[in-house]
């Protein structure tokens, strides 16, 4: 009856990676939003320097402003990117710990926590990026 026991272990394996693998569709989203964003800077950006050198050093401070939170983008990518990689590797782990019969719960958790360090700081660059487009708008209204 080994073949029972075998199908138990990765039916159990698949039904502890169900969490994790909505965690990632989350991220995903979170990631398309912020792609979005990151687009929309580039295109303003462009668009800003095709103008003459005259109308460009009149918007110099937006530049600037696209420029901070294009940084901020591409960091929030970045630890949001290894957040949903560090969560494929939960998975993996999850499969290869069921596979091995062994216990992983060490590995898993220290990856798990490394993946949410790394959302909460790209979720908090992501807020820093808003912020900085917020303060832009109400800076222009004046």
């Amino acid at each position: 009856m080994q073949i029972d026991s075998d199908i138990f272990i990765v039916a159990h394996a698949i039904q502890q990676s169900v969490a994790p693998v909505f965690l990632l569709t989350g991220v995903g989203s979170i990631l398309s939003v912020l792609s979005g964003r990151l687009g929309r800077v580039i295109d303003r950006f462009r668009l800003l320097e095709l103008l003459e050198e005259k109308k460009r050093i009149e918007h110099r401070e937006e530049i600037n402003n696209l420029l901070r939170r294009s940084s901020l983008i591409h960091w929030a990518i970045t630890l949001c990117t290894s957040s949903a990689l560090l969560i494929c590797l939960v998975i993996a782990v999850l499969f290869i710990g069921a596979e091995l019969n062994k216990d992983p719960s060490t590995t898993i958790s220290l990856l798990f926590v490394t993946s949410m360090m790394a959302l909460v700081a790209g979720l908090l660059c992501f807020l820093r990026e808003i912020s900085l487009a917020t303060n832009h708008i109400k800076i222009g209204k004046k």
